[in-house]
């Protein structure tokens, strides 16, 4: 795997602007780019989830525009990133028009060049958040993250931040610019392409049917770095 792969045009705005939906079967393939002091990280968005509008009883937006989910309402293309469980960083992609309030949440992203710089950022990661607990916790869980195949170092939405460091501060950075450092890419020309699956989104029991039953997650058939099942498909 080389060091760096030869840079994609940014993502087109356009692409996010569309439905959430076909926009999120356009992202799945999409490479998610950092490129910092720590040098260069990139990986293929494989699984997302879709969070559309104000009726959306499992979207932050049902709640009315709020100081938290702003981002939400505003032009496609942009991070909105939010913490979850006082503990994890969430990283969603803007889409639609502005004013209409969707986004998708980025659930998993396999691995394609600074494999290794994802790792720690995952173990710099644990040292920050674990601060508190004893030392041998902190020092099992980076073992456990030392341990871990490539396809699951980005593999769950928090994992996804913990890997390409990205913060509450990145909120409102644009992902369409390609000299933000984070960023979404095109894939290169003559990558394969995914095949796509669809179904329920994972983790919003609280939210009232039909919202708990919409297929508006999708994600890359087969690949190992899709985060719903992936434990039982790694045995």
């Amino acid at each position: 795997m080389n060091d760096r792969i030869a840079a994609g045009a940014p993502l087109p705005r356009e692409a996010l602007a569309a439905d959430s939906l076909e926009a999120a079967r356009q992202l799945v393939g999409v490479h998610l780019v950092r490129e910092d002091e720590d040098g260069l990280r990139v990986g293929r968005i494989v699984e997302v989830e879709a969070y559309i509008g104000t009726a959306d009883l499992a979207s932050h937006a049902r709640f009315g525009r709020t100081g938290r989910n702003s981002v939400m309402f505003g032009p496609p293309g942009f991070a909105y990133v939010y913490l979850v469980y006082g503990m994890y960083e969430c990283l969603n992609l803007v889409t639609e028009p502005e004013g209409r309030p969707a986004a998708l949440l980025v659930r998993a992203v396999e691995p394609l060049t600074g494999a290794e710089r994802m790792r720690r950022a995952r173990i710099n990661w644990i040292a920050a958040r674990y601060a508190r607990r004893s030392p041998d916790r902190r020092a099992g869980a980076c073992r456990r993250v030392a341990g871990l195949s490539v396809s699951a170092l980005a593999s769950g939405p928090g994992l996804v931040c913990a890997a390409f460091s990205i913060v509450r501060a990145d909120d409102g950075l644009d992902l369409c610019d390609r000299t933000s450092p984070l960023r979404l890419e095109a894939a290169p020309r003559g990558e394969p392409p995914l095949r796509l699956a669809s179904g329920p989104r994972v983790g919003i029991g609280y939210a009232a049917e039909p919202w708990r039953s919409e297929p508006w997650r999708v994600w890359a058939e087969g690949n190992l770095a899709v985060s719903a099942g992936a434990a039982e498909r790694r045995k």
